[in-house]
């Protein structure tokens, strides 16, 4: 009697060495003023980062959504991209040990799943996943959210400097390592789209894709310090857009 033969099921192995290897490769950087503390949450939050991956990373997604960094209150607290606190708990069904990073900024203490401030970025992008798609065993079928850079960089206040506020030197030493996880990101996931949320995620994505056929898009950022995030419902702005671009229907 012949034996059935199952099809292989999808590992998420490919990403998770991806991830591991980004993480060494950005933790021997350094950084000068204003940056004062990194916090790498691929490092410190690896457990809860790796399970994102393992749970929601496997097989071939049709859409890919970028982000810039680690929000401090968002990624750095959970280790999921846009993690905010309740959607990462709550809809992801995620929570695992978060660890401390070896120097720890006293006005931004890692207090993870403990951490009872919201980002408003991570709440804003999860709920219009969840809406849209009711669970997230059904969003992730065919999309993935991913950050473009995992470091978090803080200044002497405690104050959030983004990736773009680096110097030269610096940016081009941290693109070399992001765009080449970006790059083995794509070539695991195979998207359709990649679709940057806000402008630099955008403009890196338009780099590393250059000359291939994936296609490009960008939705607005749905940070509160954008101002035209906070004018009109995020989500229905979000949702026209990506249905202007084609990535939605």
């Amino acid at each position: 009697m012949a034996t059935l033969k199952l099809p292989a099921k999808k590992s998420s192995q490919p990403l998770i060495a991806a991830a591991r290897k980004l993480s060494a490769q950005v933790g021997r950087l350094q950084f000068a003023p204003p940056v004062t503390h990194v916090y790498n949450p691929l490092a410190y939050a690896r457990s809860a980062h790796e399970e994102y991956l393992s749970r929601f990373g496997a097989g071939r997604k049709r859409v890919v959504f970028l982000g810039m960094n680690p929000g401090p209150f968002g990624m750095v607290q959970t280790g999921i991209p846009f993690g905010e606190i309740t959607a990462v708990r709550d809809w992801l069904k995620i929570s695992a040990p978060i660890q401390k990073p070896a120097v720890e900024h006293p006005r931004r203490p890692i207090l993870g799943f403990d951490c009872q401030r919201s980002e408003v970025s991570g709440r804003r992008l999860w709920k219009l996943f969840s809406e849209r798609f009711g669970s997230p065993e059904i969003f992730f079928v065919d999309h993935f959210v991913t950050n473009y850079c995992p470091l978090a960089f803080l200044s002497a206040s405690g104050s959030n400097v983004t990736p773009d506020k680096l110097s030269k030197a610096e940016r081009a030493r941290l693109a070399a390592a992001c765009d080449e996880h970006l790059s083995q990101v794509l070539a695991i996931l195979q998207p359709e789209w990649l679709v940057g949320i806000g402008a630099f995620a955008r403009e890196r994505a338009e780099l590393v894709t250059a000359g291939s056929p994936i296609r490009v898009g960008q939705i607005l950022h749905p940070s509160p310090a954008n101002p035209k995030a906070n004018r009109h419902d995020w989500g229905e702005t979000a949702t026209q857009e990506l249905k202007a671009h084609g990535v939605w229907e």
